[in-house]
């Protein structure tokens, strides 16, 4: 018998009821990446089908984003750190990030994220924050939702496009 989905195993440990569903998305999210992208060679996780962005790519950007948007969230600037992280996102590397390294990241990327969530309490959920250099407006519970629908919106990219490119090798 399969694990069913995040959403119907129950409460997340120290997650208040509020956040439950941004914390059940994150970490389907991540299961379902690397469920997706476990023995995709090098080639594979980097190809752009149609130039479609890469499997890689989706990997890399889904960690980022939620770091930079708990980071917004907190309150906070981005780092030179992060800037550069995002700048680095399309690159493969030399030698080449893994799908074992990318999933990783994004394992080690939603840990965080749970750690925050269980973190924040419920009175600063309607908190002003503003995001990225123009301090557009949002909040406390807009972004912590905003980062569990785009990492959904993600996961659902590498999927597809995994199955694309391993279809494409005749496997």
């Amino acid at each position: 018998m399969t694990k069913p989905e995040a959403w119907m195993r129950g409460p997340v440990e120290g997650v208040h009821p509020l956040l439950m569903p941004a914390a059940h998305a994150l970490i389907g999210a991540a299961e379902d990446m690397e469920a997706a992208a476990v023995g995709l060679s090098n080639d594979e996780l980097w190809a752009k089908p149609g130039g479609a962005a890469s499997v890689g790519f989706h990997l890399a950007h889904a960690a980022g984003s939620l770091d930079r948007l708990l980071t917004y969230a907190r309150g906070e600037a981005l780092s030179e750190e992060q800037f550069a992280y995002l700048r680095a996102e399309q690159d493969p590397g030399d030698p080449p990030r893994t799908a074992a390294d990318l999933v990783g990241a994004m394992h080690a990327a939603v840990e965080r994220a749970l750690a925050q969530i269980r973190a924040t309490s419920p009175d600063t959920l309607l908190e002003f924050r503003g995001v990225g250099r123009q301090q557009l407006p949002s909040n406390v519970l807009g972004l912590l939702f905003h980062a569990a629908e785009h990492t959904q919106r993600h996961t659902g990219q590498v999927i597809t496009t995994a199955r694309i490119v391993r279809g494409l090798a005749g496997r």
